[in-house]
């Protein structure tokens, strides 16, 4: 980090408290979903005029379902050189700890809050391969229930939450008890729902 320029930080507040941590003193500036599009252009002129930045997102990898995907595209066609340091990734550890098949599997992030999510979750009902999809923890028990209706309530499922962190926990079983157990407990963190493809 410092040999960075710049630091792209999608919550500056946050990533302030670990860069402090490790006495890493570079310049942040805010880059999220709501502000990507605007800074863009900037951003890539000021790439290409040699200054050296790095994009670090609140948890998980950046462009993985995070802000990064715009701002990369972008540069690779500015033949601007990117290099990527792996990072935490939440749907892999709850891919592995589903017990589900893992050879081959669909990774759908977040599904539309609203309009389009029936006709996407429509679009997946013979798809044979795991599945796997972000989901806020307020709309859990919802997507839960939706996707009973649709795949089936014996359907094989995981829910895990708060990965790699001090409350981590991950529930397996059939979409109806899943169902009933986030029926009776309050979760907060970030969720990871994995379902088990069609047979």
């Amino acid at each position: 980090m410092n040999a960075v320029d710049t630091i792209l930080s999608e919550d500056t507040r946050k990533s302030s408290i670990l860069l402090k941590h490790f006495e890493i003193g570079k310049p942040l500036q805010s880059y999220h979903s709501f502000n990507e599009h605007q800074q863009l252009e900037s951003l890539v002129n000021r790439l290409k005029s040699g200054e050296k930045m790095a994009l670090i997102t609140d948890a998980g990898t950046p462009a993985i379902s995070d802000p990064g995907y715009l701002l990369v595209r972008a540069a690779l066609q500015a033949n601007v050189k990117i290099e990527c340091l792996p990072g935490a990734t939440a749907f892999v550890p709850a891919l592995v700890k589903s017990g589900l098949p893992a050879d081959r599997f669909l990774f759908e992030g977040f599904l539309p809050h609203k309009k389009g999510r029936k006709t996407r979750i429509e679009q997946l009902l013979t798809e044979e391969r795991t599945m796997i999809f972000y989901e806020s923890p307020f709309r859990l028990l919802k997507a839960l229930e939706q996707f009973s209706q649709f795949f089936g309530e014996e359907r094989q499922a995981s829910v895990s939450r708060e990965l790699t962190k001090i409350y981590e926990e991950t529930v397996n079983g059939t979409l109806a008890e899943l169902i009933i157990y986030y029926s009776n407990h309050t979760i907060k963190g970030e969720i990871v729902i994995v379902i088990a493809g069609k047979k």
